[in-house]
């Protein structure tokens, strides 16, 4: 039996630029003679659509392209689509997560989604009715092949120590005579969970003893990241076929010659996945809203010299612009380093004072602040001065603003509301202030990137005389350890404390997580590279007492 995977890069609501892709696709795949042609999770809509499945014209809509695409498709192999079917029923949620089988120039027979998620970024169970009644098997050429959507391959009941669905859709279609599984999927990326994934499916295709193909989608849909990687097993468990990671691809297999494709080379590091997916999550958050260029301010600090090397890969260097805009307390080696980080990207750079507008500002609250000693409110001003700056330009260029705060930052609120959390793209905020060092030190293996006295140098915001991030914060090793167990693992005070930190220091920081929520909530949106991020996943509630 002969599969082709198609690892496509959709758009939300491109419905139209969607199944075009497809179309492309599947007549590429073609030429294998595949005995099916399986596209992504929900490919026609894109994913996630979110609250666009709450509109009736948008339901119709896609039902109208995929009908238009089975004609277009008339004379291709059998194509197994990803869209929103309407629910006939009066009762339940009015849709299905749905595959559909397109063939002979129409919709065959299509297939339901069992488990719903409902955790992290999903929240499936607003939208879809889950699949009921028998088994979801496709008799195809002479093979029995079992048909399961993303969450349906997570719930082996041998394989998790808990599962969170009492139903196992994939033990159901092998009792129904499955002997292959195919998965459409549209996994988002976290680092570590391709390797997580492959051991899973390999140890269900051995169970089960029937091959397994997986395909994922690929590229950004907001604050999300999808690494392709789709991958197909054989009885035995082995891995006998992957597609390249981050990019679209074209997996073809015949699963009767386990030697008829090859495994992607890939690289699981953590630095090498989470670089790759800023990259590609950025690339895709600017084409996708209409953006062309992008500009940053860069500080000379270690964060925006990051984000800076993530744009100029994403986007292109030409298309790059760092704004320098140094005030009485920016150090000469500050700007000394941004501007040959610059050089070294190749990308653009102006430099606009700010003492002029510090000034003015000065000029206009000396009578409403006399008497009052300067705190932070000053400082505050400062980054409000640049994030000005930044929208102006961002406005009279037409190019995104990329904010540059890192999640150890964006926990704590050690940022500025209206200031250097101004954006529309924050593209480390689920990157903790650890891996953004190791991310330069990374991207420096080859030769330099990022200079060294940028890797070197003490944090700093620089808006006060020899101010350093440690005046305010643990030492971010501490920091980042603590913050990990508590956003990541869900643990409170005294389970951290517990673990060996200190009392006070571990108060104090969750103080300042709780204390910044209304911060978070009002921040642009950030790529998810993490278990746990601070955006569509993220639930917490502003104004809450201690419990």
């Amino acid at each position: 039996m002969r599969l082709a995977l198609l690892q496509l890069n959709t758009t939300v609501a491109d419905l139209d630029g969607n199944a075009a892709k497809i179309a492309a696709a599947v007549r590429s795949a073609a030429v294998n003679a595949p005995d099916l042609i399986v596209t992504p999770e929900l490919a026609l809509a894109g994913y996630p659509p979110r609250d666009l499945l709450l509109m009736n014209l948008f339901v119709g809509r896609c039902r109208e392209v995929l009908d238009g695409l089975a004609r277009d498709l008339a004379g291709a192999p059998p194509v197994l689509v990803g869209f929103p079917e309407r629910n006939p029923e009066s009762a339940g949620r009015p849709l299905y997560n749905a595959a559909a089988l397109l063939h002979g120039g129409r919709v065959v027979q299509t297939f339901r989604k069992t488990l719903l998620p409902t955790y992290d970024v999903f929240d499936e169970d607003r939208y879809f009715e889950p699949a009921a009644g028998d088994a979801q098997v496709l008799h195809l050429g002479g093979h029995s092949i079992g048909i399961s959507i993303c969450e349906d391959i997570w719930n082996d009941r041998d394989f998790w120590s808990r599962r969170r669905y009492r139903i196992d859709p994939i033990a159901e279609l092998v009792r129904a005579g499955a002997e292959v599984i195919v998965n459409i999927s549209a996994s988002p990326f976290t680092a570590g969970k391709q390797a997580l994934r492959e051991r899973m499916l390999g140890e269900m295709a051995r169970k089960y003893g029937a091959p397994l193909a997986y395909v994922n989608q690929v590229g950004g849909n907001d604050d999300l990241v999808f690494a392709g990687r789709s991958s197909v097993f054989d009885a035995a468990g082995t891995l006998i076929a992957r597609g390249a990671g981050f990019t679209e691809d074209l997996v073809c297999v015949d699963l009767d010659r386990p030697g008829s494709a090859s495994v992607a080379a890939d690289d699981f590091i953590p630095e090498s996945e989470i670089w790759r997916a800023l990259v590609l999550g950025t690339r895709d958050y600017v084409r996708k809203t209409g953006f062309s260029s992008v500009l940053l301010g860069l500080s000379g600090g270690i964060d925006s010299a990051v984000v800076a090397a993530v744009a100029a890969e994403a986007v292109g260097a030409e298309r790059v612009l760092g704004v320098l805009m140094p005030s009485p307390y920016s150090s000469a080696g500050s700007v000394n380093d941004a501007q040959i980080l610059a050089g070294n990207l190749g990308i653009r750079t102006i430099v606009l004072p700010i003492r002029g507008a510090m000034d003015a500002f000065d000029d206009i609250l000396q009578e409403v602040f006399a008497g009052l000693s300067p705190d932070i409110t000053e400082e505050n001003m400062q980054a409000r001065i640049r994030a000005v700056i930044l929208m102006a330009l961002s406005n009279k260029l037409g190019s995104l603003l990329l904010s540059t705060g890192n999640k150890s930052e964006l926990s704590v609120g050690y940022s500025t509301i209206y200031g250097d959390m101004a954006g529309g793209l924050a593209v480390i905020a689920d990157v903790p202030k650890g891996m953004v060092y190791r991310l330069a030190r990374w991207l420096n293996r080859n030769g330099v990137v990022i200079p060294e006295e940028i890797i070197t140098k003490p944090p700093s915001a620089e808006l006060r005389p020899d101010q350093t991030d440690q005046d305010t914060l643990p030492p971010y090793e501490v920091l980042d350890a603590i913050l990990y167990r508590h956003i990541d693992l869900h643990e409170s005070a005294a389970e951290i404390v517990a673990a060996g930190f200190p009392a006070g220091e571990v108060e104090r920081v969750l103080r300042m997580v709780r204390n910044a929520e209304f911060k978070r909530k009002q921040a642009p949106p950030g790529l998810k590279v993490t278990d746990r991020a601070f955006g569509t996943g993220w639930g917490m509630p502003i104004a809450r007492g201690e419990w």
